[in-house]
């Protein structure tokens, strides 16, 4: 099931955000405003995202499921094994891989050493599909960032990784299960 983000399509300006905070005096306005823009755009990548998997009947999920087998070293994984990389349930996983079988993009294939045991792979048509989706894909990925230099996205990659220890590290915030 995939996610809706809701966010502000605007971005309260600098006044009303100095009028919360002498309501409420921990509010730490570069913080906020941080925050928000943090979120907007991210609510705007991943809207760029949808539109472009959209065009190839996927979502984010499926195609980081596809990921994840591309990229398996043994070329399959079991179902577990791609809701542990993918950080979802099982159950969401099972709806994913649902959807990827009947679209003939992966195969499940029974373990001939425990006939209980699933191995996911990508099919022949998978691989194909991918083929074509990818160069847009990582176009699109480009495009995005676009207006930062090397350097620049260097800094933005250990800044998030900064900002994900910090939320990982509230209290509250255990790996989510999306």
């Amino acid at each position: 099931m995939q996610q809706t983000l809701l966010t502000l399509k605007d971005l309260p300006k600098y006044e009303a955000l100095l009028s919360l905070a002498q309501r409420c005096p921990e509010l730490d306005i570069t913080s906020v405003e941080t925050c928000l823009v943090f979120l907007r755009t991210a609510t705007d990548v991943y809207g760029v995202l949808d539109v472009h998997f959209a065009q190839y009947d996927l979502s984010m999920g499926k195609f980081t499921l596809l990921m994840l087998l591309v990229h398996a070293e043994k070329k399959w994984l079991t179902p577990s094994e791609c809701a542990e990389r993918a950080g979802v349930t099982r159950g969401t996983v099972t709806g994913l891989l649902d959807g990827l079988e009947r679209e003939g993009w992966i195969r499940r294939c029974p373990c001939p050493d425990d006939r209980r045991r699933l191995y996911v792979s990508l099919t022949d048509e998978g691989c194909q599909r991918l083929d074509q989706i990818l160069p847009r894909h990582f176009a699109i990925i480009a495009q995005l960032l676009v207006e930062l230099t090397a350097t620049e996205r260097e800094q933005l990659q250990s800044l998030l990784q900064k900002l994900r220890r910090g939320a990982l590290a509230l209290p509250q915030a255990a790996e989510p299960k999306i």
